[in-house]
């Protein structure tokens, strides 16, 4: 895959953004955190596209497990973090980055309902990728015995409508970057 030196800079600075919004949002319930990466998550997907999108979310990924500082909770990075009951939320990053920018770029000029449709998908591929990751996590690995509702209280229900606003919030500046973006260059 080339890639120019804009696609590369943008796939880093999401990648940055990323790590920043663990760092800042560094609290929550016991198992699962509330966090700003959905936010993010939804923006790349939505400004830079799938492909970009998806793999500015693996290089935050991978930062964290090579070590990096850069996940929500302790240890904060690091291979063993795979481990983490919460890691296939992380996994869901990038498919949900890979889903908001595939539902955008199905049309040129997506308004609010598609920009809005897109941040719903991308939420909804975190939670695919990230609740049953959580159930095998809990149930195999840790060894306790956690329930399918057990399990979406813990991991869905505190968090859904905040993801949900994140996604309407990502969907507006998305809008107003592309809309800039436009102008600038003179396109419709």
């Amino acid at each position: 895959m080339k890639m120019s030196a804009k696609e590369i800079t943008l796939v880093a600075m999401f990648a940055a953004l990323a790590a920043v919004a663990a760092a800042l949002f560094r609290f929550g319930a016991p198992i699962v955190p509330f966090s700003l990466v959905p936010f993010v998550v939804l923006l790349a997907g939505m400004i830079l596209g799938p492909r970009l999108g998806a793999l500015s979310m693996t290089v935050y990924v991978l930062m964290g497990l090579l070590g990096l500082p850069v996940f929500e909770k302790p240890p904060f990075g690091g291979p063993a973090y795979i481990l983490q009951p919460t890691f296939g939320y992380l996994m869901g990053f990038i498919l949900g980055a890979y889903v908001t920018g595939k539902i955008l770029t199905e049309k040129e000029d997506p308004g609010l309902v598609r920009y809005l449709a897109a941040s719903v998908a991308g939420v909804a591929a975190i939670y695919l990728a990230g609740l049953p990751y959580l159930y095998v996590m809990l149930n195999f690995y840790i060894g306790k015995t956690f329930p399918v509702l057990k399990v979406i209280q813990i991991g869905f229900i505190p968090f859904i409508a905040f993801d949900l606003l994140k996604g309407a919030l990502a969907s507006f500046l998305a809008m107003a970057v592309a809309r800039r973006v436009r102008s600038a260059t003179g396109s419709k």
